[in-house]
């Protein structure tokens, strides 16, 4: 035991930045851990999780009614219907066992899979039994009405969640969507606390008040701050003033945890020894915080675990806790600042309504430059799982509101008292060097809507950032960030057996061709293509078009014609060379094209703005790992 002349008063006190600098370079991260999905919610994803099948992975009718070749309901209305033979019925959870002709058609359910022949559905209530076997329909529809296509909610080889994603049910549910059993999840820091002092009784057992004893507090208020931060409690006995005791105990729970936390003990006393532990076992950083309540805070190394000492108080532990310790083990668990359960925004843009019900509008937020929550609607539809994953919370609206006015104030109910708004709010067109790109950003919110529709919700100031691929319209008001040329062109089988030389072979010999959506940026470079095919041979385009199976037939992620080519639905799609060489199929180039980030006026100086435009200075050590990509 120290002897009174040996006492050490509080070394020079530390300001509060220091002992946040001190404990931030401690090392509490623990390894990756792969737990099955039942028992993944509350963790925090530790890789980027890509869909690996389409999902819903078929064609499927998103209403009730009668599954028709959209051609032959052309013209059709309430004066003039359309007769169709009815050849058939399709239920939900049963392979069809029709197919839908020219001027036939057959009943098919919500959810159940478009049958072959089909390309849209024509709703019950627009139609009427004409005799046993006819259907009158009373309207025309388009090709993909009340159709979900395979890949429409989530395509495969899409970025469906990135690391550091809080797991909560939405994303849980998406998991099991995607058919995923187990996941990688951060691994909960594992925290050793060891409460100091001959004085102290752990709850349960005799407290002789006449000696001086009280009830261990501290280790159970700590405990829980642990766990309600991502932690992993680890219980210690508690130590007395015993330098040998608490010696022991101290080496045990370092060797056992990435963590150990004490209390009581840390002032400078002849009784105190536990400062002497820590220099003689470890590496003594920090002796004193200038900060009230906690002066006397230890902060150091003790064998492989980091260490913190907490002051005796209860109050004084709990906040000193709170304020220095709990973000650092948040930090390595994953878990984000806590937040109250309603946050209160300005909406981004005018939603309008006018249904006479209440309605829960899911929203999303994002964060301006200056902090400002704004708040937007998010609806891709009741069956899309994804909806859930980017939206936050609900709006409740009232019946009797017609409109929210953009830069109306509205409180959004949270799904989850965690739920933060994303780091960055980005959307546009979807590409495989993007989705790494994002990895670095913290937890970003990138929606795949294409070029088009990126540019339109750019023009309208809700997004950080839209990623547009291609020839687009230059009138949106914008800030380049940087980018990358990918090469595009023809997906087809290994081997090339169909001898696709480029857009002429869809023109000229029997294809099944699978496209784009019309606001993706390949879809465009492909019009372009066309276009100059119809001015070589002295066409308009229309002619070249309708002359090409299927450039009408779009599906919405970049992957998921060339998942239609490996599965043999189609013998050419338009896709990268980059997904080709990944699922190990042909390629036909037609040229490369230019990928350009473009941020919101407003959002320039936004950190994760920031942080994005220093990632696309790098982008080139990225592009050098895809094949077709290079720096632009």
């Amino acid at each position: 035991m120290v002897g009174v002349s040996e006492r050490k008063e509080f070394r020079d006190l530390a300001e509060p930045e220091a002992a946040h600098a001190a404990i931030a370079s401690l090392d509490l991260e623990p390894d990756t851990e792969v737990v099955p999905l039942e028992k993944a919610r509350g963790r925090v994803l530790a890789e980027r999780v890509d869909a690996d099948l389409d999902v819903p992975g078929f064609d499927r009718a998103s209403m009730d009614g009668y599954a028709v070749q959209a051609k032959d309901t052309f013209g059709a209305d309430e004066a003039d219907p359309a007769t169709l033979e009815l050849v058939g019925e399709v239920h939900a959870g049963a392979e069809p066992e029709v197919t839908v002709e020219a001027g036939t058609c057959a009943e098919i359910s919500t959810g159940a899979v478009m049958p072959p022949g089909a390309d849209a559905v024509v709703i019950v209530e627009r139609t009427d039994e004409h005799g046993a076997n006819e259907i009158e329909v009373r309207t025309a529809v388009a090709p993909g009405d009340s159709v979900m296509f395979a890949g429409a909610d989530i395509a495969a080889g899409a970025r469906a969640l990135g690391p550091g994603t809080h797991l909560t049910p939405r994303e849980i549910g998406l998991l099991s969507a995607l058919g995923r059993d187990e996941v990688p999840v951060r691994g909960r820091p594992r925290v050793g606390i060891v409460s100091t002092g001959d004085e102290l009784v752990r709850p349960g057992e005799t407290l002789h008040s006449a000696r001086g004893q009280i009830f261990d507090v501290n280790s159970y208020t700590i405990a829980t701050g642990v766990e309600e931060a991502g932690g992993e409690a680890v219980l210690y006995p508690h130590a007395g003033d015993d330098y040998d005791e608490m010696e022991r105990l101290l080496v045990q729970a370092s060797e056992e945890c990435d963590l150990v936390l004490s209390s009581g003990s840390t002032s400078a006393s002849a009784v105190d020894v536990i400062y002497r532990v820590i220099e003689e076992q470890g590496e003594l950083l920090l002796h004193g915080v200038a900060v009230k309540p906690g002066k006397p805070m230890l902060v150091g190394r003790l064998e492989e675990s980091a260490y913190v000492g907490l002051p005796g108080y209860p109050v004084s532990a709990l906040t000193i806790y709170r304020t220095f310790v709990a973000p650092a083990v948040r930090r390595a668990a994953g878990v984000p600042e806590p937040q109250t359960a309603t946050v209160s925004g300005k909406m981004a843009v005018q939603e309008r309504y006018s249904e006479g019900r209440m309605r829960l509008m899911p929203v999303g937020l994002v964060e301006r430059e200056n902090g400002e929550t704004l708040v937007y609607p998010v609806d891709k539809g009741s069956g899309a799982t994804t909806s859930l994953v980017e939206a936050d919370g609900i709006v409740e609206v009232h019946p009797d509101t017609e409109y929210l006015a953009e830069g109306e104030e509205v409180d959004v109910l949270l799904f989850s008292p965690d739920v933060r708004a994303p780091s960055l709010l980005g959307v546009g067109e979807d590409d495989p060097l993007l989705n790494r790109l994002l990895d670095r950003l913290g937890t970003p919110r990138y929606l795949p809507v294409g070029s088009r529709e990126g540019l339109r919700r750019l023009r309208n100031g809700v997004p950080d950032v839209a990623v547009v691929a291609g020839p687009v319209e230059r009138d949106v008001d914008a800030v380049d960030l940087g980018g990358w040329r990918r090469e595009w062109g023809l997906v087809v089988p290994d081997g090339n057996p169909a001898g696709v030389a480029g857009v002429a072979s869809l023109v000229d010999d029997d294809l099944r061709f699978v496209n784009r959506d019309s606001n993706s940026g390949l879809r465009t470079s492909l019009g372009n293509a066309v276009a100059e095919l119809a001015d070589e041979r002295g066409v308009s385009r229309h002619d070249v078009v309708s002359e090409i199976d299927g450039f009408d037939r779009s599906v919405k992620a970049s992957e998921s014609p060339a998942r239609r080519v490996l599965a043999g639905d189609a013998d050419v799609g338009i896709g990268l060379r980059a997904t080709a060489d990944r699922l190990g199929l042909g390629f036909v180039s037609l040229g490369r094209q230019d990928v350009r980030v473009r941020a919101n006026p407003d959002r320039t100086e936004k950190p994760s703005v920031d942080v994005l435009r220093a990632i696309l200075d790098d982008s080139e050590e990225y592009a050098e790992t895809l094949t077709g990509y290079d720096a632009a």
